[in-house]
This record gives C-alpha cells, structure tokens and sequence, in this order.
C-alpha cells in the first residue's frame, strides 16, 4: 500500500508542476496532495505542522494567482476582457505547436481581448502587458511552489527510504 500511496504521491507532484502552468489544473493544491499522500504511508510518520503550513502557502498561492493578474491589468489601465483573452491566448498557446506559444498566447490575447473592448492600440498594448506580466509573476510563483514541494517530496522519500523500500535493505 506504501507503494502505491507513494507513486500517487509523485504523480500529484508531477500533475502540480504541470498546473503552474496550465490555468485549468490548480498546481500548489495538486502538489500538496502529493504530500499528504507521502504522510499518508506508514513508513512517513504524520506532520502536521508540515502539513499544516505547506497547505496554507498551497492556498495563499492558488488565491495570489487571481488576484495578481488582476492587479497587473488594473495596474495598466486593461480591462476583464483583457483577462479573458489572456486565459483564452494562454490556451491556445499551450495547444499551438509554435515555440513560445505559452509566452506568445497570453499576451497575444490580452491585446486582441482589449482591443475587442474598443480600446485604442496603445491602450490594448499597456494593458495587454500588465496582464501578461502579471499570468507570468503568477505561473512563476505556483511553479516555484510546486518545485519547493516536489523538493520536499524527494527529501522525505529518501529520509525515510528503508520504510518506503524494504526490498532494497
């Protein structure tokens, strides 16, 4: 049972770190649960005070991630359709196989959402990079995170890993 416990684990860690990036997976949550899963094995003894404070940074970071971008649209005079094309050019780069699509997308669509909301060229390019930085100052933050947790997950395995793998003793 330890087994599978800790290949779900390491699963929900990979799937964090791919939500840092993908705006439809909630990527420090996801890690978490990878965690936790590790706790739940008998081999990891339960902490909850690491528990605890790795899922309150989890939440704190999965609500920075609407807040920030907001901010840096605001910031910069754009508006929600502004934020709308950013998520909708984030997707669209991420399925695009043109490399930097992830980079290009959002911004691309911040611009085109702004200038759907009849903002002049200047306007829609101010606002189209404050919420371009704003998805980047977010994704890096949640990837940041998940890479901390993934780090956390590898130390604890391999602290405990004569419980985790006794065939290997």
């Amino acid at each position: 049972m330890d087994l599978t416990l800790l290949i779900l684990g390491f699963f929900f860690m990979l799937i964090g770190i791919l939500g840092s990036f993908l705006p439809v997976l909630p990527g420090p949550p996801l890690s978490w649960i990878g965690l936790l899963l590790l706790h739940l094995t008998n081999a990891v003894p339960m902490n909850r005070w690491f528990l605890g404070i790795t899922l309150g940074i989890a939440l704190i970071i999965f609500a920075l991630d609407y807040i920030i971008p907001a901010i840096g649209t605001k910031k910069f005079g754009g508006t929600r359709a502004g934020m709308i094309g950013t998520t909708i050019g984030l997707i669209i780069g991420l399925l695009a196989p043109i490399p930097g699509g992830i980079i290009i997308g959002p911004f691309l669509g911040a611009f085109l959402g702004e200038l759907s909301a009849k903002a002049d060229n200047k306007t829609a390019l101010k606002a189209a990079f404050g919420s371009f930085l704003g998805f980047l100052t977010g994704t890096f933050m949640k990837f940041v995170v998940a890479i901390i947790f993934l780090g956390l997950f590898v130390s604890k395995v391999w602290e405990h890993r004569s419980g985790l793998f006794p065939f290997f003793n």
